[in-house]
């Protein structure tokens, strides 16, 4: 396969070509780029390096190389930092993580369903669908309640049949629980009126409001998770690591910029 090559300045001569491909290929280069790294984007910063430099011999060679390594391990620490958000961001999803009781807390929040995941990643398009959404559920849970309290004789059917799909097939869960996994104090569901207004009443009534409320407080709780997610440890090493790569970037520049400099007169001695 061959090999896609860097532009190179219009000025380089064909001596110029081949003293610039041996640096591209340099000893550093074998060691610096990991086995999952792109090889490719690495000889493509030694070779912009390169043409802006315009390094003779192999000191300034070598500066060059080294300024690309420090480059390129720069560019692997903002990878590391993005993964260390991204880890600590999953640790603040995990399931028993109270990230939406932590963000809504000062609004008496109740213990609702953890939608954290949705609350990151929907935007305010989103929230009103859903809470359009919401809106219905409630109110054709509303209409199942007023049946249930009607004089008709098919008061439990008709009020099944009012409620929204998903809601009659939470219903239907609760009904096939065994009763050897309900919690402690908990009854049983029956398949009667009085077992589905409790089951609306306490149940679905109660998951609507604090829906709404998870919905209304979105941003709230994307700033929470976020801000759970944030390792300081784990970001005070990388940042070290970084100031260390700064400090090596300047001295590998300075004596890059005096050895021209030395070469071009500038400097006496």
């Amino acid at each position: 396969m061959t090999e896609t090559k860097p532009d190179l300045p219009a000025e380089t001569g064909g001596t110029e070509i081949t003293r610039f491909n041996a640096l591209r290929h340099g000893v550093l280069s074998r060691y610096t780029v990991l086995p999952w790294e792109d090889a490719d984007e690495y000889r493509a910063l030694v070779a912009a390096l390169a043409a802006e430099h315009a390094p003779q011999g192999p000191t300034e060679e070598h500066l060059v190389e080294e300024l690309a390594g420090i480059l390129w391990r720069k560019r692997r620490l903002r990878l590391a930092e993005a993964a260390a958000h991204r880890r600590g961001l999953k640790d603040a999803l995990e399931p028993y993580r109270e990230t939406v009781k932590s963000a809504l807390v000062h609004l008496d929040a109740t213990d609702q369903s953890e939608r954290v995941v949705d609350a990151i990643h929907t935007t305010a398009g989103d929230i009103k669908d859903d809470i359009r959404e919401m809106d219905e559920g409630e109110a054709m849970t509303r209409r199942a309640l007023d049946l249930l309290g009607s004089c008709r004789n098919d008061r439990y059917d008709s009020a099944l049949a009012a409620l929204r799909g998903d809601t009659r097939d939470w219903w239907a869960d609760m009904l096939a629980r065994d009763p050897e996994d309900l919690d402690e104090g908990e009854e049983p569901a029956t398949p009667d009126e009085a077992g589905l207004r409790r089951f609306l009443e306490g149940t679905v009534m109660p998951w609507f409001d604090g829906r709404k409320k998870e919905l209304a407080n979105r941003p709230l709780i994307r700033e929470q998770a976020f801000g759970e997610s944030l390792d300081p440890d784990k970001l005070q090493r990388l940042g070290r690591y970084e100031v260390h790569l700064d400090r090596k970037l300047e001295r590998m520049l300075t004596m890059l910029l005096r050895l021209k400099d030395l070469r071009a007169g500038a400097v006496p001695g």
